[in-house]
């Protein structure tokens, strides 16, 4: 018997399914969530499922934590940095106004104007660098930015997509002074053409880009999912008291905050 097992990590509720395709077998589980630390309800869940952890073949869990804060604008205070005349296409976006005319609209960015920032640079769509770094510029914007308070950085400059090292050097330059590690290249994220696909958010939809992943970080890195990792190893580790056989670890565990473990043997 090798069971899948799903977990869906809610607001109010953790949802599990456990399924065993070889004999067509499943069970459900619905536990209340718990805020405080969500690998909590995952494995009060895992144990209303009574899944044996060792003849478990995969495990994937996935949270709507992140999606929530998005939606609900409690993501963090974020701070952008971007190429000289280019900091309004957050709201001009391509066309993503309730009405087709005008400019007019309950359109609301991400990152509120006041904490966007604007250097001169310039690189063109071959990668071609047509106005070199503002270095001083940079240092002065981050400055500014630290102290009206923002809590993370974007780094989004005009085709770095085609070449990102003015997006390199301005990060170096930013880690040297930001108080935290929450700084974000575009072109590490997504290395496309279309300036506000890469760093844009439309709220028509639930994708998301650079400025959300901003917006996200600084809390999601205090929510305790990834305690999950940690316990359940160690539950298979208490069944296993002296050696750990590969075998007997889940085939596949994947964490929608970014843990794969996998057979190794």
């Amino acid at each position: 018997m090798a069971w899948q097992i799903g977990v869906d990590v809610g607001g109010t509720f953790t949802d599990l399914l456990a399924l065993d395709p070889e004999r067509g077998v499943f069970r459900v589980a619905k536990v209340p969530s718990t805020p405080e630390d969500q690998s909590v309800g995952v494995i009060d869940g895992l144990a209303v499922l009574e899944a044996d952890l060792a003849a478990v073949a995969a495990l994937v869990h996935g949270t709507t934590v992140a999606t929530n804060a998005v939606l609900e604008r409690k993501g963090a205070r974020c701070g952008l940095i971007t190429t000289a005349g280019f900091r309004d296409v957050l709201e001009l976006g391509r066309r993503t106004r309730p009405n087709p005319y005008g400019m007019t609209g309950s359109f609301e960015a991400l990152i509120r104007r006041d904490l966007r920032a604007e250097v001169p640079e310039r690189i063109d769509a071959a990668g071609r660098i047509l106005t070199p770094l503002d270095e001083a510029a940079v240092r002065q914007e981050v400055r500014r930015l630290r102290e009206r308070r923002a809590d993370a950085l974007v780094i989004h400059f005009i085709h770095a997509y085609a070449n990102p090292a003015h997006e390199q050097r301005c990060a170096e330059i930013a880690r040297e002074i930001w108080p935290n590690r929450f700084v974000t290249l575009g072109s590490d994220i997504l290395r496309e053409v279309r300036e506000f696909e890469r760093g844009g958010f439309d709220n028509r939809t639930t994708g998301s880009s650079k400025r959300s992943r901003c917006s996200l970080q600084p809390g999601m890195t205090s929510v305790p999912i990834t305690f999950l990792d940690r316990k359940i190893a160690a539950r298979l580790f208490r069944r296993c008291p002296r050696t750990v056989d590969a075998r007997r670890m889940p085939d596949s565990y994947v964490s929608s905050m970014g843990s794969v473990f996998t057979e190794t043997g």
